[in-house]
């Protein structure tokens, strides 16, 4: 089985601008805030959305590999790969719980302990793929705009009950609270298109013979060209609504980016496998760390919080994240797994998952 180097590099470059992009908003000076603006309208396309799209592309190729370990291998059984996948989508909801509780704390704003921070949306999108990882693709990307086209109607009439003390204002409060962050209804989809194309070359991970890497090549080539459509759907369906962070509009524009930008990297990685050696490393450990990233970085927001102008904030921008993936790359040649959240939760996860199972057996026995 083949490990996907434009998956991590995809991640890296998400996790890269969540980085960046957040040290601009917090360290630049409130006159300077148009920069900051200008700058999110241009690179958030590849931000939390990219981050949640190629998760699902994970997801999918490690759902279909533990399935070829059932059905072909015969080393795992199906309830043992669901508790698996269940327990590894609880974990990190406690810990998106846990890092809101810290974000709610410092500001003194306890409704932020529920709020959509990526953490938060990327777990319940786990738990919610998990019955659809078993539908066909092309129905998994209808729910996937079905949800987006009734997200807009459905925010259009339930924000007039925001802060109300009753039913349609809790469900406000529960799909939308925080509306600027990463909301469910409108992130989610990200994650289920993703699980789409992970299904795609699930294949050529498991068969990298040439006759399947051509047929690889022509579906991938197929989804490249839908990329622009997308593009040039989503600037022109709400002008100028593209602009604006989770419009129907900025939606489908923010897909054709991420289908166009991942499409271009697997075209590439399997025409010219063999020279792409260590040059995406410093992307990789922002994609191994990606999580540990997430949560470490920002111990950095205070460091210098609205003291920067708009030409100094770049270099200094610059300088500190190159020493975070310095850190990274030492952490990860004497440590590795140790401190990604993301491995660990998965051990974890398959640890209880394998505890579980023989309990199972004990007690059918």
């Amino acid at each position: 089985m083949i490990r996907f180097k434009s998956i991590d590099i995809f991640r890296g470059i998400c996790m890269s601008w969540m980085f960046l992009g957040h040290l601009l908003e917090w360290w630049i000076k409130p006159e300077f805030i148009n920069v900051n603006n200008f700058t999110h309208i241009i690179l958030d396309s590849v931000g939390a959305s990219g981050f949640l799209f190629i998760s699902g592309v994970s997801i999918a190729l490690s759902y279909r590999k533990r399935i070829y370990k059932v059905e072909v291998l015969k080393e795992l059984t199906k309830s043992r790969v669901r508790n698996s996948y269940l327990l590894r989508a609880l974990f990190l909801l406690i810990i998106a719980i846990i890092y809101n509780l810290s974000v709610a704390l410092a500001i003194n704003d306890l409704s932020y302990i529920w709020s959509w921070f990526v953490l938060l949306t990327a777990s319940i999108s786990l738990l919610l793929a998990w019955p659809l990882l078993k539908l066909a693709k092309y129905i998994r990307i209808g729910v996937g705009f079905t949800i987006w086209i009734l997200n807009r109607f459905l925010f259009e009439f339930l924000v007039t009950y925001i802060g109300q003390l009753n039913i349609l204002g809790g469900i406000f409060f529960l799909l939308y609270n925080k509306p600027q962050l990463d909301p469910i209804l409108a992130f989610f989809p990200f994650f289920l298109f993703g699980t789409v194309i992970g299904d795609l070359i699930s294949n050529f991970k498991f068969d990298n013979t040439e006759p399947n890497r051509n047929k690889t090549l022509n579906t991938l080539k197929k989804y490249f060209f839908i990329g622009p459509i997308l593009i040039i759907i989503g600037l022109f369906i709400e002008i100028p609504n593209f602009l604006v962070r989770t419009s129907l509009s900025w939606l489908i524009y923010s897909l054709g980016i991420q289908l166009t930008l991942l499409m271009t990297l697997f075209i590439f990685e399997i025409l010219f496998r063999n020279r792409i050696k260590k040059s995406y490393k410093f992307l990789f450990y922002f994609s191994y760390y990606s999580f540990t990233v997430y949560l470490t970085h920002s111990l950095l927001r205070f460091l210098f919080l609205e003291q920067l102008d708009y030409i100094s904030i770049w270099f200094i921008i610059l300088i500190t994240f190159l020493i975070f993936g310095f850190l990274l790359k030492l952490i990860y040649r004497y440590w590795k797994g140790l401190f990604s959240i993301k491995v660990q939760l998965g051990r974890l996860s398959s640890y209880l998952a394998d505890k579980i199972e023989i309990r199972r057996n004990d007690i059918e026995n």
